[in-house]
């Protein structure tokens, strides 16, 4: 079994339990009896546990490009709301800043230009990121202070939507790592105030989105009727950005090898090598020449 299940991860439930799972619905499905004997399964993306929404989960040779899901842009619904300001960003932490000031909707429409395109943020303390070895959310969990390096992002696409006065909803698409914990903070002190984050969700991953995602109820039932392949997204999903680049077997079989194919007439870029209808490799064409970037054992 090879290819992408897209679970929207509920409230909660953290990404490596999203994984444990998906290799739960393989072994119900017969799927490798033993741990060892299962098909590889990773993660595309960590999302918060108190985050909900797009999870891609690569299964079998789809976890050979779970890192450049990785690095994939993604879209996220957050609300935020102002007055206090938590130690974690969002609710889950403690009060450490409050303000009177609850920004107007204008107000808050006004700034968002500032908050698009390339900005610099401070990741959160309570983040996976780490300092000197160890992670950061175990050392302020511990009552250090944790100082986190200011890191480049971009924030493509910031729109607002419904407000209520002590609320403010917004969309974001972002580059990756992008903390919206951060982006929340960072607007909330802007408007004059302070916040946390109260509701995140995930509306898309690379090119996933809540269409294709599956709840773990709906994962459950496929692995008991033994049809967990109708919730599997093909290898190819992962790749929707990426033109497919036709092989003859002699040239399929020279990839498999890790051999260059030259003479190619394909303009440079990556691409996703087929022989058919079967994946061979993702590959990268310069100057005619083609080499491969990730094969797979299909």
């Amino acid at each position: 079994m090879h290819g992408w299940i897209i679970l929207d991860k509920p409230l909660g439930l953290g990404s490596t339990q999203g994984v444990s799972a998906v290799k739960r619905a393989l072994r119900a499905c017969g799927y490798g009896p033993k741990l060892r004997d299962l098909p590889k399964v990773g993660h595309g993306g960590t999302l918060d546990p108190l985050a909900t929404g797009v999870l891609p989960i690569a299964v079998g040779e789809a976890t050979k490009l779970a890192g450049r899901m990785l690095d994939s842009d993604k879209v996220y619904d957050f609300t935020i709301r102002f007055g206090v300001e938590t130690d974690t960003l969002d609710l889950e932490g403690r009060a450490v800043a409050e303000s009177d000031v609850r920004p107007a909707r204008a107000a808050i429409a006004e700034i968002l230009p500032r908050f698009t395109g390339p900005i610099d943020q401070v990741p959160p303390a309570y983040s996976a990121l780490k300092v000197d070895g160890a992670r950061a959310y175990d050392l302020a969990r511990q009552g250090n202070d944790v100082t986190l390096a200011t890191r480049p992002v971009t924030i493509h696409a910031l729109t607002l939507g419904a407000t209520d006065g002590e609320s403010a909803t917004f969309t974001a698409s972002v580059s990756k790592g992008t903390y919206i914990r951060s982006l929340a903070r960072d607007i909330a002190r802007a408007l004059g105030s302070v916040g946390h984050v109260t509701m995140l969700r995930r509306i898309k991953a690379g090119p996933f989105t809540l269409d294709s995602a599956i709840s773990l109820d709906k994962l459950d039932e496929s692995a008991k009727a033994q049809a967990l392949e109708h919730c599997l997204l093909p290898l190819r999903a992962g790749l929707d950005d990426i033109p497919a680049l036709p092989l003859e077997p002699g040239q399929a079989e020279a990839l498999r090898q890790g051999k260059v194919l030259t003479g190619t007439a394909a303009h440079d870029g990556h691409y996703f090598a087929l022989e058919g209808d079967t994946p061979v490799a993702l590959v990268v064409v310069s100057d005619g020449t083609v080499r491969v970037v990730r094969g797979f054992n299909l």
